[in-house]
Formats: structure tokens, sequence, C-alpha cells
């Protein structure tokens, strides 16, 4: 969709609130103390007000809002639902502000030819960018509606109320919402200012809506990419190198063209497929091409083993996010602690999968990518066509939350489609496909240091930090694996940092609790051993399991009650209401003798240091003999600004809760010297049903009329942290190296290494 320009009309700037605007300079500039500042609020009243959210890129209130004559409504954002239940959540913000019934509203999500372009859907940005956009574009669309209303009717618009998609006269004569609108009413700028209903008055924000996305999930029915089955498909599959650095020297694919249903053998380069009319013969031809195929070479991988030292001794782009001064030595006892995480996968239940179709007006792809703008670009460069020839439909996928496999499947779908025109093409990759193929969360390591005073104060705090990217997302052709394996191929752009306040890497390093004297450093490394990209929560996870369970050592070390002991460091009136919370609906002061093998934990942060603060006290049991780890009851408190739907907000700090758990008690990914050894579940296990939570309970701080504070990845560091220090209280070791899996914790309590059957 090409950039509409922006148009400045009277229309607009009569729709901007702008008397409230110049009423509230005015009383600033009559109660100032003195000429000067007079002066000076004057002129900050005088500059323009950016647009709320994602406004501020696309201010017009029709890319947002639609009003069709015949009073059908729709909404459009340029986020993805993930499963995050943002759908339902951006309608109950637009029913609200619109005063129209929910079930009416018609949500188109991110579509390049239809919606705006907001980048990715990730870092829990959906309500604080797309959110807010759609709440004050909604309002001011009230409004336009009702001062139309308000000339045709011959009334005061103070006097005209609205309800039911329609403005109604004290008289009872009315006007639905598709009698007023007209081609052009809409087509204006947004102001940065709205006339936002108060939140007394909400009916539909603030109310727990059942999720829209839910029952085509729970029912079998068409959820997800995976099921679509358009007219004329048929099916590819692409073969993959050994490892990754392995190039296709050879192959004879005259046998698997003569194959029942086989329609074309794709290669380029060392991108290597084929397409069939049906799904199992595709599969079939697939592993008999695979076994055809002569590739040559390999990756050099590192040591797995000690890859937390690979990395460390690799180099590294050094910053200092945080430095209040070191001048002197501090006087007390002195702290230190080294911790790792391995590389870890999504681990999508759902492989990846789209389907592409080449047509003479362009290329058309429906995907599960997080991004539809970015992906497009970077499909276009790879096909060599511009832009606005290749259209990205986003439909969910089962499966997501970070960059996995979802936009090279896009890459290959494209591919295979140029061979085979006007057919869709539908690429589902293999469970090993995703395993080996998909970008990792990257491992990292974190060293912390601190000094305790006398009185038990941490008065000194050092956090080093090292790790790969976090954001290889597309944007670029050469971010596409299968763009890297073509007879033209691309290059991979080169990595970056992400830069604070949110960061990558270093995301949530710099502690939320004051200390007099600190020094965060991040350690970029630029050389990837294997390809990474964003995993949900990004550095946060790892961050914050350093910083919470350093917390809970220091605590002890200073015999203060651990969160006490968070409180006396914590300034944040939010962040001290979510802990005390937390503890309280916990029973944390009120814990009575425990049985020898059960623990109990407790974690905190606020996501980016700017989004939802969240925390999370749990119990669990460590079977001594086995290592095993088993999680009772978890109990979370939450502040996401204002809850527009609190059922969806349990849902993801639920889904944060048991995901974490897993990251944090089973997930690794194993590889050799040369090649991805982590094929399946049994070579990467992932929590199953019988290690989830006995019981979350979640505790929801609603703010309302404050700013909406992304949720969806603020609960994975606290849940990490909580079971890192219950696993120290059940057995007194430390453990700092993720997973804390069976292996580990029997080797810190000195046990055997059990059976191939235990």
């Amino acid at each position: 969709m090409s950039p509409v320009p922006h148009v400045v009309s009277r229309r607009g700037v009569l729709a901007g609130s702008g008397a409230l605007v110049m009423s509230f300079a005015l009383a600033r500039t009559a109660f100032a103390q003195d000429p000067q500042e007079a002066q000076n609020v004057g002129e900050e009243a005088r500059k323009p007000l950016p647009q709320p959210g994602s406004l501020k890129n696309e201010p017009l209130l029709d890319a947002w809002i639609r009003i069709d004559a015949d009073g059908r409504i729709t909404v459009f954002t340029g986020k993805a639902e993930l499963g995050q239940g943002i759908k339902t959540a951006l309608l109950q913000v637009a029913a609200e502000q619109l005063d129209v019934p929910f079930e009416s509203l018609t949500l188109v999500t991110a579509d390049t030819a239809r919606t705006a372009n907001e980048g990715y859907t990730a870092g829990s940005h959906s309500m604080q960018d797309s959110g807010t956009a759609i709440l004050h574009a909604s309002a001011q669309v009230r409004a336009l509606l009702v001062a139309a209303a308000a000339g045709r009717l011959g009334v005061a618009a103070d006097r005209l109320r609205t309800g039911g998609a329609a403005v109604t006269a004290p008289d009872g004569r009315s006007l639905s919402y598709g009698e007023i609108v007209t081609a052009e009413m809409l087509h204006v700028n947004a102001a940065p200012q709205s006339p936002l209903k108060d939140p007394a008055d909400h009916t539909v924000m603030g109310r727990p809506v059942p999720r829209v996305d839910i029952p085509a999930k729970v029912t079998g029915g068409a959820a997800y990419v995976q099921d679509m089955r358009p007219t004329g498909l048929v099916h590819g599959r692409i073969v993959r190198p050994p490892s990754p650095g392995a190039r296709l020297r050879a192959v004879d694919a005259a046998a698997v063209e003569q194959m029942p249903g086989v329609l074309k053998v794709v290669r380029n380069g060392s991108f290597l497929g084929v397409v069939a009319e049906g799904e199992w013969p595709c599969i079939q031809a697939m592993r008999r091409l695979a076994v055809l195929a002569r590739w040559e070479g390999h990756s050099d991988l590192p040591d797995a083993a000690t890859i937390d030292q690979t990395i460390l001794k690799l180099p590294s782009q050094d910053t200092d996010i945080l430095d209040t001064g070191h001048l002197g030595a501090p006087e007390g006892r002195r702290f230190e602690a080294t911790f790792t995480k391995p590389y870890q996968m999504h681990a999508s239940i759902g492989p990846s999968c789209a389907i592409a179709q080449a047509t003479r007006d362009g290329m058309t792809v429906w995907t599960h990518s997080q991004g539809a703008y970015p992906l497009r670009d970077a499909l276009a460069e790879m096909l060599q066509v511009p832009p606005d020839k290749v259209r990205c439909i986003h439909v969910e996928g089962s499966g997501c939350y970070g960059h996995n496999g979802a936009d090279d499947v896009a890459a290959d779908a494209a591919l295979l489609a140029v061979a085979v025109p006007d057919r869709p093409v539908r690429v589902q990759w293999m469970r090993e496909d995703e395993h080996r193929y998909e970008p990792y969360g990257p491992a990292m390591v974190a060293k912390l240091t601190a000094v305790l005073d006398r009185s038990g104060r941490i008065v000194d705090w050092t956090h080093d930090v090292w790790s790969n990217t976090h954001l290889t997302r597309p944007g670029r052709a050469g971010h596409l694996l299968p763009a890297l394996y073509l007879q033209q191929p691309f290059t991979p752009p080169p990595p970056k940092p992400l830069p604070q306040p949110e960061g990558g890497g270093d995301r949530n390093a710099i502690p939320l609790y004051r200390f007099p004297r600190g020094r965060v450093t991040n350690h970029f490394i630029p050389d990837m051993p294997l390809r990474v990209s964003a995993l949900r929560s990004l550095g946060a996870y790892h961050n914050v399991f350093a910083i919470e369970t350093f917390l809970d050592d220091l605590a002890a070390a200073a015999g203060i009650d651990p969160v006490e002991f968070r409180l006396n460091h914590m300034e944040d009136p939010r962040a001290r209401d979510v802990i005390s919370k937390t503890a309280e609906a916990f029973g944390w002061s009120s814990a009575g003798t425990r049985r020898p093998g059960t623990g109990r934990g407790f974690g905190f942060a606020r996501y980016k240091n700017l989004g939802a603060y969240t925390a999370v006290a749990l119990d669990l049991t460590v079977d001594r003999d086995s290592g095993a780890v088993t999680v009772g009851r978890v109990v979370a408190a939450v502040d996401s600004g204002e809850a527009v739907n609190p059922s969806g907000i349990r849902n993801q700090i639920e889904g944060a809760i048991v995901q974490s758990t897993s990251w944090t008690l089973f997930e690794a990914v194993r590889f050799d010297r040369t090649r991805i050894t982590s094929r399946s579940w049994a070579d990467y296990p992932i929590l199953r049903f019988d290690a989830v939570p006995a019981s979350v309970e979640v505790h929801i701080i609603d703010r309302p009329g404050q700013p909406f504070l992304g949720t969806g990845e603020s609960g994975q560091g606290p849940t990490a942290a909580a079971i890192a220090n219950a696993v120290a209280d059940a057995t007194g070791v430390r453990l700092r190296d993720l997973p804390l899996d069976r292996a580990k914790v029997r080797t810190a309590l000195g046990r055997r290494p059990a059976s191939r059957a235990g």
C-alpha cells in the first residue's frame, strides 16, 4: 500500500480539540511565576504535539477506522495476532470509543495492501502502539460523527449522545453512523489529543470479553495458515543441507521428476525443492531427492560443552549502558556470580508454513511472519521485483513468539511459486527443518558483582552481559534462509545491537532497583557461531534470571527476607505495589514449616523498565534422587496500565509462566562440531503436561486511564528467577547455568547419574 499524502484541512483542524489545547496553554501561562517562565510555557505550548502511538507514523484516521454507507465498520491494525489476544483487545478499544456493539466490528490485521505499516509485532508493543492509535482514532472518529450529526439535526453537539452505532438527539431523532459518514470525512489527520471516554463510563474496555481467536483453535476449525487450502493448491518441500555450511554439488533430479504427482524439481544454486499435486507425494519426492543430493563442505561449530567460554573469547563491542560513577572502592562485603544460558529454540508446536502464489500481477504470500512489511521488502529484493509487486497477508501460525521459521518458509514458498505460475504453493516445514534451521535464541553469559554494607544494603552493583544480536528479522533478503543458498546468494547484513532503552542482549540488564553506584556493560558479539534472532523477551529472560537470583543470594548474606530486601531497594511505587500484592496473595510472610525437598522462590521485573510490572512467587519440589523439579502453586501480580481485557492479560501471564518453566527446566539446543543434532522432541525436550505447574493464580492491578503497557513478555524472567530461587531454597545449592534440568540438579546434589530409564 503506497503512503497516502498527509492532508491538513479545516475540518481536520476543527476536529482536533483545538479549544482544549488553547485553554490548557493559557491557563499554564496565567499561573507562571515570572515572565521568563510564562515565555517558556508559551513556547512549549506552541510546539506541535505528536500523535499518540502508531498515529505518529500513519496519522490518517481512515487508515485505522472505516465506516461504510451501509453501516459496516472495519478496524485496521498493522500488528499481527500471534496468540496474545490482540484481536479481541483492539476490537474492545474500538467498540468502546466508537460506542458500537463489539460484535458489529470487523478487524483486519497486518496486510501490506490494506493496513498501516507498523513494522514488527514484537517487544510487547501491540497495545502500546496499535492499541493507542486505535483508541485515539476511534474517539476522534466518534467526535467527527457527532459534529456532523449536530449540523444535520440542528442540535448542539454536547446535547447529543452516541450508542449502537448511531447519534441520537434529546427528542429521539437519530442518525446511524452509515447515514452520517461521507467519502472524505475520515480522510483527515489525527489530532494529538482526543475526547476519550471517562474510564468510569466504560462498558467494553476493562471487561473479560471472550477471545475471538479461540473457538476455531479448540474445535479443530480453520485457525492457522497451516489449515488454508485455496483452490488449485499444490504442495512444496525443501531439501536442506546436512550442515548449515554445506553446498549442493550435484543432484540427479530426473528420477524424482518422473514420480507420480510431481510437477517440478526446483534448483537454484544450493536451494533445492520440489512441487507436487499432493502433500504425501511431495514428501516422498523430497525424501527421494534428499537421498540423491550430493553435498560438500560443512560448518565449523564450537564445542557445545564449553559454549559459554567460547562466547567470552569472541571479539565484542563494549558499551556502558549505565555508569553512575565508581570513585574509590566501596566498603563492605563483595559478592560475584556468573550465569549462563544456552541456545534455545522457539520450538513451535506447528512447524512453519506459508502459501505463495505468483501471477502476472505479482506475488501474494500468506504468512505467519511477525513483520508483514519487512518481509515484503526482503522478498522483493530476493525476487528482484519492486516491493509493490509483493503482497504479504498475515495469517496466524501454530506456534510463534519471536523470529522462528515463518519468514524463511515464506521465502521457500515464493521461490517455488515462481516455478509454477498461478498455482498457490503451500510449503510446510518438517519437524527436523524447524529444529535444525530456525534462528535460535542466543546463548548468553552474565557476570554480576555487588557490595553489601553493614546494614545489608547494596552500595555497588556491576553487571556485564555477553550476547550475539537478538534481531536478524527480515527487511533485507540476506536475512532469509533460502536466499543464502541461491546461485547468486545474498549476504546477511552485519548484525547490530538493539539500542537502549529497550535493548537486545542487554534488555533488562539495568535493574529497576536503586543503588548508590552502578555500572552495566553490554558486550555485543558480532560473530554468530549459530544462526540466531529474536526469541520471546530477548535478553530480558536471562538478565532478570541473573539479577533476581543474585538478589536472593545477597538477601541471604544480609540475613533479610528476599521480598523485604527487594522493597528496601525499590522506589518505584507501582513496582512496590506489584511486589507486595504478589507476596500477600502467595502468603509469603506466613510460610510455615515445609517438607524436605520443597522450596519457595520470588522474582520481579518491569519488562524493559518501561513495560508491564510483573512479580512471581511459587513453590516447588525437588526429587533429590532423580533431580526432577516439580512446580506447584504459582502466584503472580501484573500492572499493565489500563487493563483492556483482564482475561487476555491473565492468558498472557499464564502462558509466560508455562513457557518460562519449559525454558528454565528443560530446553537447550544440542549440536556437534558440524551440525545441529536436536532434530526432534527427543533431542529437544520441552515441558509436557505432567510438568505444568499445579496451579497458576494471576492478580491484575488495573490502572484505568493510564497508558497501555506491554504484557506478553513480562513474566518470563521473573518466573525463571522464582524457579531458581525455589530450587536453591529446597536444596541449599545455587544453580546458575540454564536449564536447571535433572542432570544439573543431580550433579549439584552429588548424586550419581541416573540410569537411562531414569
